[in-house]
């Protein structure tokens, strides 16, 4: 049986965009690098993260779970992963997708 596991690399932040476009948001991120996750169904979402972040990494999850690899045709050194952001613009958290055979 495959797992997904999703590990938290990296974060930053475009304060110059926040500064210019964003309305304040009091914790937009509670993530930290290193946190992570274990996903055995697709449908379980992990607690602690946003929705938004992980519907980012859904479609790549879904391919990862279900028998699918090499996600970007050769980029990753390992086919069974994938590097995947969430889609905020101002504070973009980085993923570490990786395959767990069990």
């Amino acid at each position: 049986m495959k797992s997904v596991k999703i590990t938290v690399i990296k974060k930053v932040e475009h304060k110059d965009l926040i500064t210019q476009y964003e309305n304040y948001i009091e914790e937009p991120c509670k993530l930290n690098i290193g946190d992570s996750f274990i996903i055995k169904n697709i449908d379980d979402f992990p607690q602690g993260m946003c929705v938004s972040a992980y519907m980012s990494l859904y479609p790549f999850i879904m391919n990862l779970l279900y028998n699918g690899n090499d996600i970007y045709n050769g980029w990753m050194k390992n086919k069974n992963q994938a590097i995947v952001s969430c889609n905020d613009g101002f504070r973009p958290v980085s993923f570490l997708l990786e395959v767990i055979e069990e």
